[in-house]
């Protein structure tokens, strides 16, 4: 398989212990499976990997733009607890833009890796006043909630939103921080998973984001 095994809550290797993957900071750790690049056969491998659970991306897909990275998190198929896809290319405001999408169940900590937070899950912020927007998973809008980066270890560019969809966190993850006004009420997320013969058209390769 081309993916390899880390830890889904910071870049610290992780060893097979027993039954169980164990990771020297966090303890007993279900696994990140990630390509060392995106390609489609990585990608096939991702799939089989993240069996019955959703990988969700913008769709379509711009032009010029690819998927650039993604991971699953979990020990075998049908026991996924998260999912990421980045998709990467340009807007005429921004120059390059990297958009990282996470779905996970409650207390992964992917998402907060990627978003650079303090905790594993979004926190007392989402649900307080209104969403800052909303987006279409399939036909249900989501809304999101904008999360405070303010008392991140780590000093770089970006806008975070998440919300809750199907029972799990929902995280948007978008560099630099001014690529979030791209975001409106047309804007769709899709299960690429599920989309079969189309996913011979997705482009896949390039820099992946560091995260």
């Amino acid at each position: 398989m081309s993916l390899t095994p880390g830890c889904p809550r910071c870049a610290t290797p992780i060893a097979r212990a027993g039954d169980a993957w164990s990771c020297p900071g966090h303890g007993e750790v279900p696994a990140l499976w990630r390509p060392p690049e995106a390609s489609y056969d990585a990608f096939a491998d991702h799939l089989r990997a993240s069996a019955g659970f959703p990988t969700l991306a913008p769709w379509p897909l711009g032009p010029g733009w690819s998927v650039t990275d993604f991971a699953a998190v979990g020990d075998e198929p049908r026991s996924t607890r998260a999912t990421m896809t980045c998709t990467s290319g340009t807007s005429e405001l921004d120059g390059p833009v990297d958009l990282i999408v996470v779905s996970e169940e409650p207390g992964t900590g992917l998402g907060a890796r990627i978003a650079g937070t303090v905790h594993d899950d979004p926190g007392v912020e989402i649900s307080e006043g209104p969403p800052m927007l909303k987006v279409r998973l399939g036909n249900q809008p989501v809304p999101l909630w904008a999360v405070s980066t303010s008392g991140a270890s780590r000093e770089w560019d970006r806008s975070v939103l998440a919300g809750e969809a199907a029972g799990r966190w929902l995280w948007l993850v978008l560099r630099p921080a001014s690529a979030v006004l791209m975001l409106g009420e047309d804007w769709i997320l899709r299960d690429i998973s599920a989309m079969g013969p189309q996913l011979l058209d997705t482009p896949f390769g390039g820099p992946a984001p560091p995260w």
